[in-house]
């Protein structure tokens, strides 16, 4: 029998692993990581799938952890099952070395995907009717363009404007010069 092979990871640095490695304490290794699933470079990842061998399962707590999407999950998974490497999901209870655990599995991460989906359409939608309502997102602008317009028509030096409007010269020549 392989070895059992841990992945833990968290999206931000202000998140914790502790729970995921409790979890995964009696795996023979642990790779973590703090970064996005949907990142494009996941390193520890890397490093565990290249890592593992035939007979090795790879335990995780959540399929979250493990895929960006269902097709990633699904590339991974066929990876690991190729090469003779078992995927388990302890808090979902899959263990993809049956073939009730390939089910599962499949299931599972196309109900995880619809409800990335969903929460993103719905995120859509509320900023949509947030922006019919007038809110307006993003950093409020700093320099009032027309004020320092309406100095240099009246004959302020470039200089004069940015201490009258607390700006920077370079902000005033930069308004001004666009016109």
């Amino acid at each position: 029998m392989g070895l059992r092979v841990g992945y833990a990871r968290v999206s931000t640095t202000g998140q914790k692993l502790d729970v995921q490695l409790e979890a995964l304490k009696g795996c023979d290794k642990i790779f973590q990581e703090k970064v996005s699933a949907t990142s494009h470079k996941r390193p520890e990842l890397d490093k565990m799938l290249s890592y593992v061998r035939e007979g090795d399962v790879v335990v995780i707590t959540k399929l979250d952890r493990l895929g960006r999407s269902v097709v990633d999950l699904s590339n991974i998974a066929k990876d690991l099952e190729s090469r003779g490497v078992g995927l388990e999901v302890i808090d979902q209870k899959i263990d993809t070395t049956t073939s009730v655990g390939k089910l599962m599995f499949n299931m599972i991460a196309a109900v995880a995907e619809f409800e990335l989906s969903l929460r993103h359409e719905r995120q859509m939608d509320g900023i949509a009717t947030a922006k019919e309502k007038g809110v307006q997102f993003g950093r409020k602008k700093s320099i009032d363009r027309d004020a320092v317009l309406s100095l240099h028509q009246q004959g302020l030096s470039m200089g004069a404007i940015a201490k009258e409007l607390g700006i920077s010269k370079g902000s005033v020549h930069g308004i001004v010069s666009s016109g």
